[in-house]
């Protein structure tokens, strides 16, 4: 299977990947997959899966949850190396257009208080909630990548 074939099985076509690289077949080494099965797990168990319900919850933590995907993914990309380039050009192409421009909007918001009035956080929730939409998939797919059942 190609990757782009792949990445539009699970309705990731927008990530911007090198035309050569998406052209080419899909097959992961030992290191994409234990990169992407630590990546899995940061997802499915943080907020970026688990729905945040109706009026319970922090968004300011929330927030702060899928931020912390990027330490971490990068903290995975650089123990597993050059010898999981496929699961990097994945996982920073997530980090660039899935999740870097809903954090360079929401932080701004969240400079100046601690919580959001209510529009603000109806709209917050609404965007996360398409946001979650997203990483669902990259979550599909890195359960792909891993070679195991989606657990979320």
């Amino acid at each position: 299977m190609k990757w782009r074939d792949m990445l539009g099985e699970w309705g990731l076509s927008k990530l911007q990947l090198k035309l050569g690289f998406i052209e080419g077949e899909f097959l992961a080494q030992d290191n994409d997959r234990l990169a992407a099965w630590e990546l899995y797990i940061e997802l499915v168990t943080r907020v970026s899966l688990q729905r945040l319900p109706d009026e319970e919850g922090s968004e300011k933590q929330a927030l702060q949850s899928i931020y912390m995907l990027f330490p971490t993914t990068r903290e995975i990309l650089k123990r597993h190396g050059p010898s999981a380039q496929r699961f990097a050009r994945v996982a920073i192409a997530t980090l660039n257009v899935i999740l870097r421009p809903f954090l360079t909007r929401w932080h701004t918001e969240f400079d100046h208080c601690s919580h959001l009035e209510k529009n603000k956080s109806v709209q917050f929730r609404s965007e996360l909630a398409s946001l979650q939409d997203d990483l669902t998939e990259y979550g599909k797919l890195l359960a792909r990548i891993s070679d195991i059942e989606d657990l979320n």
